[in-house]
């Protein structure tokens, strides 16, 4: 810990090795980064240029990848500092604002996955009633509250554990995750209880929400014809994969507390990486080859290039 003008610093304890692979790590998530940017971007700016992109389902998917944007940022340009810095070091407050950002976009992450299932199911269980059910109001009030509910219930714990004495200024991470409040002097059965409840909200109540959503789909799929089937297909895979893929991450993410002093600082490391990389890569390679409409943009894009 460091003690500069009253300002607390903390310890980013979760690298591996850095002096040996400093640069070996910096051109990796540099690579990984840029291809983030170009890719998510790409995408955004087609759904945003073309008129027949402009439906509810592909502006929620680009607030999917602007979401993954605004993710990657939070945490890659703290990464790229700490590469090259002797020590890796950050803010008793910053450490607390990166909270802040990863867990609201991360909750953002799921309501938009709902909002999407609920798009489907309207179009394809209610075809007829569906111009009136998902009109521009209804997207943007699904995107405002994406946005906005995660952030006012994740501003609430990170209040909490901004409060909370600081005993530990060693971080056994990369970045500022939950794993923040092994640093308290006391565990805080407030910020426990405050932690599930907005779990609840910004996490399994969207995820149980999406899964019942697609069961339905894929039931009323089941009994229609093999055009309804083909088209809930279509549509439907690429967003469950996202879901499962992000899911599976975040289930690290939350157990990770609980199980960090059982697991070696390697392998929380590559797990930790994983989060990071995989998922802002995976989105837009998934919509860009499963969605039609967007895939048929994409070839025209490049073939133009060419």
């Amino acid at each position: 810990m460091e003690n500069k003008s009253n300002v607390i610093y903390i310890t980013l304890d979760g690298y591996v090795e850095l002096e040996k692979y400093r640069f070996v790590y910096f051109l990796i998530i540099f690579t990984v980064y840029v291809l983030i940017l170009c890719f998510n971007s790409i995408i955004v700016s087609l759904v945003v240029i073309h008129q027949t992109l402009h439906e509810p389902m592909y502006i929620f998917i680009a607030a999917l990848l602007l979401n993954s944007l605004l993710f990657s940022t939070a945490i890659y340009p703290k990464l790229l500092i700490d590469f090259i810095s002797k020590k890796q070091i950050i803010s008793h407050t910053m450490c607390h604002f990166q909270y802040l950002i990863f867990y609201s976009l991360g909750g953002a992450e799921f309501l938009l996955l709902a909002a999407m299932a609920y798009d489907r199911y309207a179009s394809i269980c209610k075809p007829l009633q569906y111009p009136t059910i998902m009109t521009k109001t209804t997207v943007w009030v699904f995107l405002v509250l994406a946005w906005l509910l995660p952030t006012c219930l994740v501003i609430g714990s990170t209040i909490l554990s901004a409060n909370q004495t600081v005993c530990n200024f060693i971080l056994r991470g990369i970045f500022c995750n939950n794993s923040l409040y092994k640093l308290h002097c006391v565990t805080s059965r407030m910020l426990s209880v405050y932690g599930v409840i907005v779990l609840l909200c910004i996490v399994f109540l969207p995820m149980l929400f999406i899964i019942l959503t697609y069961a339905k789909i894929l039931l009323i799929s089941y009994r229609s014809g093999s055009t309804l089937r083909t088209k809930a297909a279509q549509t439907c895979l690429p967003h469950l994969l996202v879901l499962v893929n992000f899911s599976l991450f975040c289930a690290y993410d939350i157990i990770i507390l609980r199980l960090e002093s059982d697991i070696s600082k390697t392998v929380r490391l590559i797990m930790t990486l994983q989060l990071m990389l995989y998922h802002p890569l995976f989105n837009p390679i998934i919509y860009g080859v499963k969605m039609k409409e967007i895939s048929k943009h994409l070839q025209r894009l490049f073939c133009h290039v060419k």
